[in-house]
């Protein structure tokens, strides 16, 4: 289960930035807070652009899934496949 929640008076967007004052309306925003409270990942799409909401999904379950192995998860990566090691000392490297 995942909790969404909705911004009917406008606090929200607001708080986070994604509020366009002249027209009154949020920017389509998505934002995953963890239970500490941290932002782990947020996006902020043009109003003429849907957003994935599968995408979105796939990023939570990616985040869980690093935090449960310490692994990432490569584009593309779906629930049940491999993660990858991370190493920064080979960021940048061919």
């Amino acid at each position: 289960m995942y909790p969404l929640l909705s911004d009917r008076n406008g606090n929200i967007s607001r708080a986070y930035g994604v509020l366009d004052k002249d027209k009154g309306v949020a920017y389509r925003a998505s934002f995953i807070i963890d239970p500490n409270g941290r932002i782990r990942y947020y996006s902020l799409y043009p109003r003429e652009v849907g957003r994935n909401v599968w995408e979105i999904i796939r990023t939570l379950q990616g985040i869980q899934y690093g935090e449960a192995t310490g692994e990432g998860v490569p584009a593309g990566w779906k629930p049940g496949e491999p993660g990858i090691k991370r190493d920064f000392r080979k960021v940048g490297t061919i």
